[in-house]
């Protein structure tokens, strides 16, 4: 069979210690992460009340359409690496086979640092509500000592790191119940469904807004996919990673909403959006300083679960490239006892606590900006491809209703691609032409 089967995994040396419990657990650590407890705000005032639940909405379609592109990638390709495997296995004796995986990692080595920071820096900001005086340059200590421990933790053999996940996503759900339950307990429609007038009439603003509420919503749903990036330490993964994928953003989806209506139905959208520990003073107004003490405490361990998931799958990324020559040979290195990839996961580690001194919001689109063209199209393409030219290859799972999943997710991507900003967009497209351009230059390197 060509691709990437389970006899080449064995034979790379990775333990398959990834079962279905843990695999929904690493993505909807990832999903939930710190990320809805910093966005909530940001939402809101991308399009300036509680219509932004409409962004949530179409972002969760966006994701259940997006994940059956990964769900079928991801059982007929189930190597370590998740989009440079489907890239290079569905383009291979093509010159596209080059190319792509390639620029993969190039804008990886943008983004991935990128969205780990992202979760450290929403770390420090809840810190925050204990140390009410701290600055900015506490901040990013605060960051920089969050981004060691998640090194330190997952410096260990693989299934060690799955049962450590199980008990991170555990205080994850413990945390989103907490605030859903006081939310419905204390429910007021006057105040969750207080429109501004003309909240849904539309134009060019309304347009760009909702753009901007579905780049967020995405955001926070990114991690959908996380299994995949492990495929090769997955039990079964034509069975595992479907499933994983598919339970988490429904999952995911039914809490993001459940829990966006709770805050915004206490906490009037007018001062939620001005709000910088939203969650803490939505539980601290209902039950008073002591009840937001132990639910700050709660969203910190679920932005540790956030970060440990994306730095396990993204250490394996650049593993996987160098295994295959298309990246450096350094990085295929494994631990000599614990059989993990030690040296990309501590290179990333490090990469990702420097992106942490970069500002949130231009971290969150700037990471999302970089991955459109090639990872999330590029994928799309790519299935079509298989399916079309790669026959040879087994699909134990098939995308439902073939092939609308696949067009709506395209539709989806590009729209918020392009209601992003021009600033966005041109880092997108200069990220891309960069990287087309380094390949030649690698390429000629190597005769």
């Amino acid at each position: 069979m060509s691709g990437i089967g389970q006899d080449e995994q064995e034979r790379d040396g990775l333990v398959r210690g990834f079962g279905l419990l843990q695999a929904t657990a690493l993505n909807m650590s990832n999903m939930v992460g710190v990320g809805p407890f910093i966005t909530i705000p940001l939402i809101i005032a991308s399009m300036g009340g509680p219509q932004c639940m409409l962004g949530w909405v179409l972002g969760a379609a966006l994701a259940l359409c997006d994940g059956l592109v990964w769900s079928e990638l991801g059982a007929s390709l189930p190597g370590t690496g998740g989009t440079y495997v489907y890239l290079r296995e569905a383009f291979r004796g093509t010159s596209l086979g080059g190319i792509l995986p390639f620029l993969f990692i190039w804008q990886f080595i943008f983004s991935g640092p990128l969205e780990i920071a992202s979760g450290y820096t929403g770390f420090a900001q809840y810190v925050g509500y204990f140390w009410r005086g701290m600055g900015p340059v506490e901040t990013r200590l605060v960051g920089v000592g969050v981004g060691v421990l998640v090194m330190a933790l997952l410096y260990r053999r693989i299934t060690a790191v799955g049962r450590l996940t199980v008990v991170l996503w555990i205080g994850m759900v413990a945390t989103v119940l907490w605030i859903i339950a006081g939310g419905v307990g204390h429910f007021d429609w006057r105040v969750a469904f207080d429109f501004p007038p003309h909240a849904f009439t539309f134009s060019t603003g309304f347009a760009a807004g909702l753009g901007s509420a579905m780049l967020i919503a995405m955001y926070d749903f990114m991690g959908y996919y996380d299994i995949c990036y492990v495929g090769g330490e997955v039990r079964n993964p034509a069975r595992v990673i479907p499933r994983a994928i598919l339970y988490s953003v429904f999952a995911v989806g039914g809490i993001y909403s459940l829990m966006n209506l709770s805050i915004i139905a206490v906490v009037p959208w007018r001062e939620a959006m001005q709000s910088k520990f939203i969650a803490s003073e939505f539980i601290e107004r209902l039950y008073g300083t002591r009840a937001a003490s132990v639910v700050t405490v709660l969203v910190l361990w679920t932005a540790l679960a956030s970060v440990f998931a994306l730095l396990l799958g993204y250490s394996r990324i650049a593993y996987a490239a160098a295994l295959h020559g298309d990246f450096f040979r350094i990085f295929a290195r494994l631990h000599p006892q614990g059989q993990f990839p030690h040296v990309s996961l501590l290179v990333m580690g490090v990469l990702a606590i420097v992106a942490s001194l970069w500002n949130l919001d231009v971290v969150i689109s700037a990471l999302l900006t970089s991955r459109v063209l090639i990872q999330f199209i590029g994928q799309i393409f790519a299935l079509h491809y298989l399916r079309k030219r790669r026959r040879e290859i087994p699909r134990p799972f098939r995308m439902w209703l073939y092939p609308l999943p696949s067009v709506i997710a395209f539709v989806g991507w590009m729209y918020i691609f392009l209601t992003s900003g021009w600033a966005y967009i041109g880092f997108g497209v200069f990220t891309l032409a960069a990287g087309v351009a380094v390949y030649g230059v690698w390429r000629k390197g190597r005769g």
